[in-house]
């Protein structure tokens, strides 16, 4: 459904919004045009005087569940999404009992994005917004579009290490916020100065309409392997939330990648009105006539710290050394490549703006290697994630590499012994750990991805994480490396009610001082 235009003689001096200007279009009873708002949540809590409560349906329950918390905070309205539950005489009564009005208003939970565009004036019509979709990369591939582009323009990043631009980041605790949040950072981007943002777009997001009212320039496919299958149910559907991305009105440009199943089978359908371009690991991949634009690495060799990649790409070839290590790397970076030259960037300066790239935290992100062992961390916390990040850490390593990892609690229990076999296959050595248990016995979890092993009694189980990563790096010699894998970036480890400050990375920096520390 389309929205009419909006009279903007709604808005009062302070910016804030007439509720029936703002909902003009959405619902079809008369509203209050004296009623001002000044701010959007979906969430009770942060309501308050001038504020418009959003209380849409969910999985484990309504908003309208928490409607009178709202009002004692004092909210202007609410906005309610009817169902079997609060159908329009349950609203009517409510709205009566609270004394405000409670506007129903059909499919709010997809319409949440709509409303908070126009509320922040649709900011990324304004913007050039490129949205990333994929299992692994997402983090890695906007924050390096970001920091290519930084010399011509401020861009700003919206994803899992948080909304602003690189150095200054808000964590939000979501790879992509609510439709409210979305918003409001593209809105605050904008206002200092963005002209570009590089999204991560969950599939989460894509199924929940977070990201419905977003303008993408640009959509990107990095890769699809098995995640969040508690919440998709399987990989049909978890592929099919991802595609949504690549059916965006008004969407220019879809960068994929063709070396993925996936990723071929999006490039065979994108719309005729979207422009293609494709990127390949493989030196001797083709391509389809109908893509506009391909990049593809002719050649990867490995060095200590770093990547020599050969490009060949439809505009001419060139030569990328660069200080990040992986083979999944090559994938990211060609991503980013083809971005660029989609946006007009000549390949000279494209590859020269890549080659001064650096790691992103918690995304093989490297540590020691001098005197001591290579210790990488890395956010791998799905099968074939681990399997890249071991096979790429083996290529930089010449001596034994040991694999530090857990599996999370209350998440896909299908993964935790392919892990299990990914990692003592791979591996000289292999230490399990806990990995958020949350709410589940971290003892069982080990047990599941013990299960998936040929000689689990050679495996060392060490549920205190610091334990283990301390263990792995002391029995580390120089010549071999250590792969600490699935939290990445976070700092947080969840353990149900208990939730302790956490760091792969500063345990490893710990770590490593020590281990000096006993060597000198």
């Amino acid at each position: 459904m389309t929205v009419a235009a909006v009279d903007c003689r709604g808005l009062g001096a302070s910016g804030s919004w007439s509720l029936s200007a703002l909902l003009h279009g959405f619902v079809a009873a008369s509203v209050d045009p004296d009623l001002r708002v000044e701010r959007l949540t979906m969430d009770s809590r942060s309501t308050g005087p001038g504020a418009l409560f959003l209380a849409c349906r969910g999985t484990a329950g309504h908003g309208l569940d928490y409607a009178q918390k709202a009002a004692d905070n004092g909210c202007t309205a609410i906005v309610a999404e009817p169902d079997a539950a609060w159908d329009r005489p349950a609203i009517e009564r409510l709205s009566t009992r609270l004394g405000l009005p409670v506007v129903p208003l059909a499919n709010l939970s997809r319409r949440a994005a709509e409303i908070a565009a126009r509320f922040h004036f649709e900011p990324s019509r304004a913007l050039q917004v490129i949205g990333i979709t994929g299992t692994n990369g997402k983090t890695s591939v906007s924050h390096f579009i970001a920091a290519a582009l930084a010399s011509d323009q401020r861009c700003g990043i919206i994803g899992t290490l948080g909304n602003g631009f690189p150095g200054e980041l808000s964590a939000t605790g979501m790879t992509t916020p609510d439709p409210i949040t979305v918003q409001a950072a593209l809105a605050d981007l904008l206002k200092r100065g963005a002209g570009t943002v590089a999204m991560e777009v969950s599939s989460h997001a894509l199924d929940q309409g977070r990201v419905d009212a977003v303008h993408f320039s640009h959509a990107v496919f990095t890769n699809l392997s098995r995640d969040h299958l508690d919440y998709h149910g399987d990989m049909a559907s978890y592929a099919a939330a991802k595609g949504r991305l690549f059916r965006m009105p008004g969407l220019q440009w879809a960068v994929i990648n063709q070396d993925d199943a996936v990723g071929r089978t999006l490039l065979a359908v994108l719309p005729p009105t979207v422009q293609r371009a494709a990127f390949s690991v493989e030196a001797g991949a083709g391509f389809a006539s109908e893509t506009r634009l391909w990049v593809r690495a002719s050649a990867i060799e490995p060095l200590p710290r770093g990547l020599r990649i050969g490009v060949q790409t439809s505009l001419g070839d060139g030569e990328l050394t660069v200080g990040l290590i992986g083979r999944f790397n090559v994938a990211n970076l060609l991503a980013v490549l083809a971005v660029l030259l989609t946006m007009g960037m000549d390949l000279t300066s494209a590859l020269k703006r890549l080659a001064g790239l650096h790691g992103v935290p918690g995304r093989m992100e490297c540590f020691g290697g001098d005197s001591g062992p290579l210790v990488v961390v890395d956010y791998a916390h799905t099968p074939e994630a681990l399997e890249k990040a071991i096979g790429d850490l083996r290529r930089h390593c010449s001596g034994k590499l040991c694999t530090v990892f857990g599996c999370g609690g209350e998440r896909d229990r299908g993964k935790r012994p392919l892990m299990g076999e990914i990692a003592e296959r791979l591996s000289d050595s292999v230490i399990v750990t806990d990995d958020n248990p949350r709410n589940e016995d971290g003892d069982a979890i080990c047990a599941e991805i013990l299960a998936g092993m040929h000689a689990p009694e050679a495996v060392l189980v060490r549920r205190q994480r610091a334990l283990a990563i301390r263990r792995a790096i002391a029995l580390a010699g120089r010549a071999d490396a250590v792969l600490v894998a699935g939290k990445g970036h976070e700092t947080v480890q969840d353990m149900g009610a208990l939730k302790i400050r956490f760091s792969d990375r500063a345990q490893v920096v710990q770590a490593l001082a020590e281990r000096e520390g006993r060597r000198t």
